[in-house]
């Protein structure tokens, strides 16, 4: 069985939230034990100095986060769970992508883009208080993924644009020095739960409306007495939709149960009813994860350690990986051996797929032959993924896939052959399968 890699950064500038566990913590750790699944999971600190100039803030948002996440059961021993800051190899790679990857890419990033134009409306020059971290935040979030050829990084929609910028700048990377990097694809899950907070706005540590994790049991209840409802009496029938205590009970309940409260709004529920039925399931969830929170809260060696061993095993893929790429652009050594000679005279040249970008905008793709010839040629494509799903196709199916031309996407030159095709596409793969 084939494994699929997936990797999730979490930020570390706050205090998790229920938010934050119904979004991300909880499916995350389910997606974690799928069979045939490779995850990683990191702790972005580097990615907090963007937004946090605060290091005991960061530093406490590492523990808890981290606390966090194992006691919602993520596994340690199943998993890569690392910091960020513990793999020298990743801002070494963020400069190698940085040199490959056009400026004009970077000044189409929404968070750029939004902090010049938020200056640009109150009068002020476009990159006021604009660092050079926030600019070159795409560049750092892309090194995260293509270090361990991540298959899937599952984000919200709004975070979609940073997955395209990273298949840029591996595509980019793969045309100038070789096939090197997996070209990564988000993983969007619709029916993620986005939970309201206090005040019926989207729960967010910038609106100041969360409930934190793992708030103390009466904390926890205070909170959730602070939930904003309208003024319907006892006795009077209520709506659930709209209702931010009702959208939060469903996402910690059964649809039984769900169903239930639905009921009971018909019904006309009081208020401090309905909020106390929230309390008691949403502390049914959490009271057990809670004991093991406070537990490692009390004992950060005990999560150092978890770290530091994820990091070998990070550090494990990433140390050899990033002497290859240093070795493809040419910081190698100046002493080369008569058998490292040797070995690169008797290694056997392959067929290649090369990725590139054009002018226009449009994402195109050439297979050549072992001897440098051109093969088989494509028109643009909209999106580097529609490229990328193509040559995964060519792979996949070689020579049956050569009767679809047709479509008019690709082109053989006029000495080319089908035949020359489908035997350089099979050289490829049986290379692939003796190398596995």
């Amino acid at each position: 069985m084939s494994t699929t890699r997936f990797l999730t950064g979490i930020t570390t500038t706050g205090t998790p939230h229920l938010g934050n566990f119904v979004g991300s913590i909880r499916p995350s750790v389910t997606a974690s034990r799928t069979a045939g699944v490779e995850s990683f999971y990191f702790l972005a600190d580097y990615h907090a100095l963007i937004k946090c100039e605060d290091p005991v803030r960061i530093q406490r948002s590492t523990l808890e986060i981290a606390a966090s996440w194992l006691a919602a059961g993520l596994d340690p021993e199943r998993v890569t769970f690392y910091r960020q800051s513990d793999i020298p190899e990743i801002p070494e790679l963020t400069w190698l992508l940085t040199c490959v990857t056009g400026k004009g890419l970077l000044n189409r990033a929404h968070a750029y883009k939004a902090a010049g134009d938020k200056n640009a409306a109150a009068g002020r020059d476009t990159d006021e208080g604009v660092t050079a971290g926030l600019f070159m935040y795409p560049v750092l979030m892309g090194a995260d993924i293509l270090m361990f050829k991540a298959h899937q990084v599952p984000v919200g929609r709004d975070q979609i644009q940073h997955i395209e910028m990273a298949r840029d700048m591996a595509a980019s990377f793969n045309h100038l020095y070789g096939e090197h990097f997996v070209l990564p694809e988000a993983a969007i899950d619709d029916h993620v739960a986005t939970l309201p907070g206090l005040d019926g706005r989207k729960m967010s540590k910038s609106y100041d409306n969360t409930i934190p994790l793992f708030s103390a049991r009466e904390s926890l209840r205070k909170l959730i007495g602070g939930i904003l409802t309208d003024s319907r009496a006892p006795g009077e029938p209520k709506d659930v939709e709209g209702s931010a205590l009702f959208q939060i009970y469903q996402a910690f309940a059964t649809p039984e149960e769900t169903e239930g409260l639905r009921k009971a709004y018909a019904d006309g529920i009081a208020w401090g009813d309905a909020k106390q039925l929230l309390f008691e399931r949403i502390d049914q969830v959490v009271a057990p994860m809670r004991d093991q929170y406070e537990d490692l809260i009390q004992h950060p060696a005990r999560i150092e350690q978890i770290l530091l061993a994820g990091a070998d095993r990070a550090r494990a893929l990433a140390t050899p990986f990033i002497r290859e790429l240093r070795s493809a652009v040419g910081l190698r050594s100046l002493v080369q051996t008569s058998e490292k000679k040797a070995a690169k005279a008797s290694k056997v040249a392959l067929p290649s797929f090369k990725q590139y970008r054009e002018s226009d905008g449009k994402f195109y793709f050439k297979f050549m032959s072992a001897e440098g010839q051109l093969l088989l040629q494509s028109t643009g494509f909209d999106a580097p993924k529609e490229a990328g799903q193509r040559i995964a196709q060519l792979q996949q199916q070689g020579t049956s896939f050569l009767e679809t031309l047709g479509d008019g996407r690709l082109s053989l030159p006029a000495e080319v052959s089908p035949q020359a095709v489908a035997d350089a596409l099979a050289q490829l793969r049986e290379s692939r399968e003796n190398a596995a």
